[in-house]
């Protein structure tokens, strides 16, 4: 036996000759670091990683390094490309079939086969996304010094089927994380909690909840090897933390997954995560989860594993327990006995963080084994979901919804005297006939075949809608996710509705068409409810996001085939080329524009002067609408507003008589204030991007400096975002609870929450010296402290909140009515789709409008709904949605929705920016 297997490893050994000696050189992590990658109290950071990457790139002829972008702290974000030495010799070909077969459209299913037989399947490994669950980023790190270092057959077999594209997720993250932890020379005093910033410079957690919009620039540099480079047939994103006497959570997930995408896709997810969770059991590794295990779903576009399946690609996610500080696995009884979604239960006991990264490894292998396994199929199957989606956008086809199905039940009510199918009858239909009658033909084709319902062949937007400027910003999102946009270079007409040139143009027959429809058409969430009179089980995140109404984009559905002067765009749009004309006079700027905000603060910012129109005027034969912005000629005024025209497509109207002083109204710099606190809250990241975005300048303000009051001496404006609690229990968050001498003394004035005795009179003396707070979400609650004349909406005859199974509205997209004549809402369209999120809600009380309390947004009808799931939606009928109530000298502004939630409802930007650019003016 000795011989055999001597000669056995001879063998092996001659047929790979140039690998096995170049193999011997490669440096561990116990060489590079003194530490082998799991060990406890130990974290390697970004930067170290990369130092290491770099040498066994420089080692290994399976390992290239590919810089792919620049984080948004200015770090370099590298992906490690691993593969066979032979396959990287041909890696732009290996990535030339993907792209290929990915797109489908130039292919016949024979050449599709070939090519499927000749690629090699591309798989995506992250980690460190969210850089506190430190598993992710240091699982990468092992996973690649294995696979460029292991010469089992296994191993060997993974590196000649499979490209594996390795990327830290987080490099900032990382590097903070890690230092964090590692600050402390004792080793039980090291921890990842208590971390000073966010994680990611603006969005912290929700840096997994930005794959379609890409506003940041880690997503943007992923979406670009994901959807424009490497197409890879699955990607896997790495999570923590395991549910709660479990080890690990790993597909398949549960329902309800997203109509939208091809039917492949949840089965080749279910074909993965089968194959991970028997892995785990044949290797004695128990406390595996699935479905039930835990509230992950595949409903939701969005996130860096779920935008991949409206791409036709697998995206897997895991959550894991493990901190490099031992932990234990808790005694949960509920969960020692084994089920179909928890196959193997794992008993109590310690844990360690080398055994978590076993569990990691494994996982990554049981991926990397199918893929090498199925990679013909893989290859072959990401073609053929393409080819469908290209056939069903060139075919007059129907999307079932939940809204149709119930549509259908009620035309088509049970029989109780119907005899039920069951395993004899093979009907299985509960009162349903086994044959279907003429009558209830009719009533299914008049509701899942109406045609007026059908699914659109493409889409128009008009480059003549009032800000075209923000359309060009929601087509390069559809582009930075790989969507074809064509661009008409000629007026053209379709469906008798003439269209101007610039208009932008997407079919639907492309491959990713299901994302094309979740962009642009409504969701229809089921109603998720396990019981009749059960509350509704919360989605994983959002119900509803239709991008396209979040941005407040016009656009027409068209039903039939269209063709026109159309070209592709090539890289990402630009908005048609605005050149200045000199002006003796000044220049008018509308208000319908968001960029338009950016302008006037650059322009402050220089030293411009700017107004605005107190009343409509016309000039030069065109009408202004009141609230136009106004800049008066100087010499220094025409190469500002000329850098802006080419930077970002703002047309300026030169006008050629003087406006008249009683009809403007000067604008004057804001100070601006922005709370935060320690540790950072996400809302307030997600306003300093905007902030930053659009030039206005800030002061971030921990509560410390708000308690220490004299706050107008300071400042004008106040935002307080979604989040902020004045010492009451708050569901949507606020500041944990932080001893300051854990804080290193350089954070130490931001530690400390808001009290009713604290700090809401020093709220109140900013408001009636002159100040104005902008509240959103939970900071609504002010107006509640301030005892003004409103109240919750929301409530049932005795006072108390609403329960879930009466009234429940996840994320979703609720139409509104605005007064665009209140200076809060000037460039708003009078009906705007709003983000809504179990927002805050108001009644006004007899006297509110004595007190000069203004609702500004209000819902009007008991059906508001316009994308996602909104149960018990009537009680919103008339509810005010967002107001303004004058406090002494001062303005209170409430907005129950976040106008501007994780950077995508740009149609309700201008709310916020009037806010601040107007102030205590909003009453005049």
């Amino acid at each position: 036996m000795q011989r055999l297997t001597s000669t056995s490893f001879l063998l092996w050994l001659l047929a790979f000759p140039a690998t096995l000696p170049a193999q011997t050189r490669i440096t561990s992590p116990r060489t590079q670091f003194g530490h082998n990658i799991g060990d406890d109290y130990f974290l390697v950071n970004y930067t170290q990683m990369i130092d290491y990457w770099r040498k066994l790139d420089r080692e290994s002829g399976r390992m290239k390094m590919v810089r792919i972008g620049t984080t948004a702290e200015g770090r370099p974000m590298w992906m490690a490309i691993i593969t066979s030495p032979e396959n990287h010799k041909k890696l732009a070909r290996y990535q030339e079939i993907s792209r290929r077969l990915a797109l489908a459209g130039d292919l016949s299913d024979a050449q599709a086969r070939t090519l499927a037989s000749e690629g090699r399947a591309v798989v995506w490994i992250d980690g460190g996304l969210h850089a506190s669950e430190i598993l992710g980023a240091q699982q990468l790190i092992e996973t690649v010094y294995e696979l460029v270092s292991r010469t089992d057959p296994e191993t060997m077999r993974f590196l000649r089927d499979d490209i594996i594209l390795c990327v830290p997720a987080n490099p900032d993250g990382q590097d903070l994380v890690s230092n964090w932890y590692m600050r402390e020379a004792d080793t039980l005093k090291r921890t990842t909690s208590r971390l000073p910033r966010l994680y990611q410079k603006y969005a912290g957690h929700d840096n997994n909840r930005d794959s379609y919009m890409a506003s940041q620039p880690e997503t943007q540099a992923m979406d670009s090897i994901l959807f424009r480079a490497w197409y890879p047939q699955i990607m896997y994103n790495h999570h923590q933390t395991g549910p709660i006497g479990t080890v690990i959570f790993a597909p398949p997930f549960r329902d309800p997954f997203n109509y939208n995408f091809d039917p492949l896709v949840p089965m080749e997810l279910d074909l993965v995560g089968a194959a991970m969770q028997s892995r785990f059991v044949a290797e004695g590794k128990p406390g595996a989860t699935m479905r039930s295990g835990s509230g992950y779903s595949t409903w939701w576009n969005g996130g860096l594993r779920t935008t991949v399946y409206f791409h036709n690609m697998i995206g897997l996610l895991t959550e894991a327990i493990g901190n490099p500080t031992p932990m234990e696995i808790p005694l949960v009884p509920e969960k020692l006995l084994p089920k179909g979604d928890l196959p193997m239960p794992i008993q109590p006991q310690k844990w360690h963080f080398a055994q978590s990264m076993a569990y990691e490894l494994t996982a990554n292998r049981a991926v990397l084994d199918v893929a090498s396994r199925y990679r013909e199929t893989l290859l072959y199957n990401i073609y053929q979901m393409g080819r469908n989606s290209i056939r069903r956008g060139n075919t007059d086809t129907w999307t079932i919804t939940p809204r149709k199905v119930a549509a259908l039940q009620a035309a088509i009510p049970t029989d109780s005297a119907r005899p039920q199918g069951g395993d004899a009858g093979g009907g299985g239909g509960g009162g349903r006939a086994t044959t279907t009658s003429p009558e209830d033909l009719a009533k299914y084709s008049s509701i899942m075949r109406n045609p007026a319902e059908r699914d659109p062949r493409g889409y128009i937007i008009p480059s003549d809608q009032p800000d075209f400027l923000t359309a060009t910003k929601f087509v390069n999102a559809l582009i930075k996710t790989g969507i074809v946009v064509q661009r008409a270079t000629a007026p053209f007409a379709v469906a008798g509705k003439s269209y101007p040139p610039n208009s932008y143009v997407v079919q639907l027959a492309q491959a990713f068409r299901p994302h094309i429809l979740d962009m642009f058409e409504p969701q229809d969430h089921p109603n998720d409810i396990p019981y009749p009179g059960g509350p509704p089980t919360p989605p994983y995140d959002n119900a509803g996001w239709t991008l396209a109404y979040q941005m407040g984009v016009q656009f027409d559905r068209i039903l039939d085939p269209f063709s026109g002067p159309f070209t592709p765009i090539v890289g990402f749009a630009k908005p048609p080329v605005s050149r200045v004309v000199s002006s003796a006079t000044g220049y008018a700027l509308s208000h319908s524009l968001n960029d338009a905000f950016a302008a006037v603060n650059r322009l402050l910012a220089r030293g411009e002067e700017v107004y605005t129109l107190s009343t409509p005027l016309t000039i030069n034969g065109r009408s202004y609408d009141e609230g136009t912005f106004y800049i008066p000629a100087k010499s220094t005024t025409v190469p500002i507003i000329s850098q802006l025209a080419a930077e970002k497509g703002i047309v300026f109207d030169p006008l050629t008589s003087a406006v008249a002083s009683e009809s403007l109204k000067r604008i004057q710099p804001a100070r601006i204030a922005l709370w935060d606190q320690y540790g950072g809250a996400i809302t307030s990241g997600w306003a300093r991007f905007i902030l930053e975005q659009f030039e206005f300048p800030y002061q971030i303000v921990y509560p410390p400096s708000l308690d220490a009051g004299n706050l107008i001496s300071k400042f004008d404006v106040l935002i307080l975002p979604d989040g902020v609690s004045f010492g009451r229990p708050n569901p949507r968050g606020g500041a944990p609870r932080i001893n300051p001498e854990d804080v290193p003394p350089e954070y130490r004035d931001r530690v400390g929450t808001m009290t009713p005795a604290r700090t809401i009179p020093q709220l109140l003396e900013f408001l009636n010296a002159g100040g104005t707070i902008l509240a959103i979400g939970s900071a609504t609650d002010l107006a509640i402290q301030l005892q003004l004349p409103l109240t919750n909406a929301l409530v049932d005859s005795t006072g108390r909140a609403l329960p879930r199974n009466r009234f429940y509205v996840p994320g979703s997209i609720l139409s509104m009515r605005v007064d665009t004549t209140a200076a809060l809402a000037q460039g708003v369209r009078p009906v705007t789709d709003f983000y809504y999120d179990n927002a805050p809600a108001f009644r006004l009380l007899p006297g509110a409008e004595a007190r000069g309390i203004k609702r500004v947004a209000w819902i009007d009808g008991p059906t508001p709904l316009r994308s996602g799931w909104a149960w018990g939606q009537k009680y919103l009928s008339g509810v005010t949605e967002v107001l303004q109530a004058p406090v002494g000298k001062g303005m209170l502004v409430l907005y129950g929705p976040d106008p501007y939630f994780r950077s995508q409802p740009h149609g309700t930007f201008k709310l916020l920016f009037n806010g601040l650019l107007y102030r205590t003016a909003l009453g005049e």
